[in-house]
């Protein structure tokens, strides 16, 4: 079923035009309708009454009526018109003359009521209308100003009504532009911040709600960030106190006789002690990282040299983008490091599309089921699965690589791999 927002414009600069511009072109259709068929055909009709008036009195005086001035050139001057009784054509039928649009007003209509006899009217290259009838003289010709029978100046009216609509318009879409162009700026502002950067130039400004609403925003950025500047202390000083105990109790392991059990133990100190820079990492996000452009081709090819020659890195030589590249290369590494740790084959692939390039990291491992996919995106989360079976970690690798995708705008999706594993795809905006 057909709807109207399937027809009308989807943004808010064109809907808002086309509520202005559509009522001005509607009342400008009607009232030109009005004035053609209702105005315009009335005053012609007048006129050709008047016209048809005069003519009777013409026709009269070429009759010989003796209640009528018998001086011709006072009559033709007082009804301003000028008239042959007995009109002579010469040999070949006399000038041709054209056929004018003085039909569709009715004049010859009121001429041939009013005369009582046909009427021929038509106009010649002068612009002169002549009306020839049969009389008790001869053929009568009576010739007027085109002006006396038609409003030639009907199209001033159209015309002024047209400059003052595009006025009209020009002074909407000037007003349009002012407004839409606040809410681009929030929306634009309302972006940077979502990608944790920063809008200095960005000002409250347009009508009073955009005001509000921008106002909103900058006080939810500010909060947000307070809060994250709040849990980035909380667990640096966390860390950093857990930090001094392991550190007391790897120097006193260090000190004792070798055994079996005392590597058990500074294995599993030396988990805590990763697993305290994780969640600093993830505590941090990306502090410090301010974004700049950079070749995320490059990029993910350093990163994956990190890891052996036997991870090949296909696609283009160069992919230009802006972002944090300590963040993104975090993002890289944890994605290749999970294809390493649960599968013996991954492949790197790079794709440039329109307005995104995208980092896909395949490999031939168990997989995580769909039902489960985004559970793996939880901080923290082990599944209880093949993937998670036999392997340290914390459970905060994909966590950290979606958080920087979609910090930057993009985001990281987890499908089917071909080669029969897992498949990372990281989307990143040019």
């Amino acid at each position: 079923m057909m709807r109207l927002r399937d027809i009308t414009p989807r943004g808010l600069y064109a809907r808002s035009l086309l509520m202005v511009v559509a009522p001005v072109v509607l009342i400008l259709a009607l009232m030109t309708w009005y004035y053609y068929s209702s105005h315009l055909a009335e005053v012609n009709r007048k006129l050709a009454q008047s016209i048809a008036r005069d003519a009777a009195l013409v026709q009269s005086y070429c009759d010989g009526r003796p209640d009528l001035p018998v001086d011709r050139d006072q009559l033709a001057a007082d009804l301003d018109m000028t008239f042959d009784c007995a009109r002579v054509d010469p040999p070949g039928g006399g000038p041709r003359l054209q056929r004018s649009f003085a039909y569709r007003s009715g004049l010859k209509e009121e001429l041939e009521t009013r005369l009582g006899v046909p009427v021929d009217v038509s106009i010649d290259a002068a612009s002169m209308l002549h009306f020839r009838f049969p009389s008790a003289s001869g053929t009568v010709e009576i010739r007027i100003e085109r002006k006396r029978a038609l409003t030639v100046n009907s199209h001033f009216f159209i015309v002024w009504v047209i400059i003052s609509s595009l006025m009209m318009l020009g002074l909407a879409v000037a007003f349009l532009n002012q407004q839409v162009r606040s809410i681009l700026r929030l929306s634009e502002a309302a972006r940077a911040f979502g990608r944790g950067r920063d809008a200095p130039d960005f000002r409250p400004s347009g009508a009073t709600e955009v005001r509000d609403a921008a106002r909103a925003l900058i006080d939810m950025k500010s909060r947000l960030t307070a809060f994250a500047d709040q849990r980035t202390s909380m667990l640096a000083g966390v860390s950093h106190d857990l930090r001094t105990p392991l550190t007391r109790l790897k120097l006193s392991l260090a000190m004792m006789e070798e055994t079996e059990e005392l590597a058990a133990a500074r294995a599993d100190l030396d988990d805590m002690a990763m697993m305290l820079d994780e969640y600093l990492t993830f505590a941090r996000g990306e502090d410090g990282d301010e974004p700049v452009p950079l070749d995320l081709a490059v990029l993910v090819r350093e990163a994956a040299a990190g890891f052996g020659p036997h991870i090949v890195v296909t696609g283009p030589a160069s992919l230009e983008i802006t972002g944090r590249p300590l963040a993104l290369k975090r993002a890289v590494n944890n994605l290749i490091s999970n294809g390493v740790k649960y599968a013996t084959e991954v492949r790197v692939s790079l794709v440039s599309g329109p307005r995104a390039a995208e980092v896909h990291v395949e490999d031939d491992g168990p997989g995580i089921a769909p039902e489960r996919r985004e559970e793996a995106f939880r901080p923290f989360a082990r599944l209880d699965e093949a993937r998670t079976q036999n392997t340290s970690g914390t459970g905060l690798g994909l966590t950290l690589a979606r958080d920087t995708a979609r910090a930057h705008g993009g985001d990281l999706r987890l499908s089917d791999s071909a080669l029969g594993g897992l498949r990372a795809s990281l989307r990143l905006p040019h």
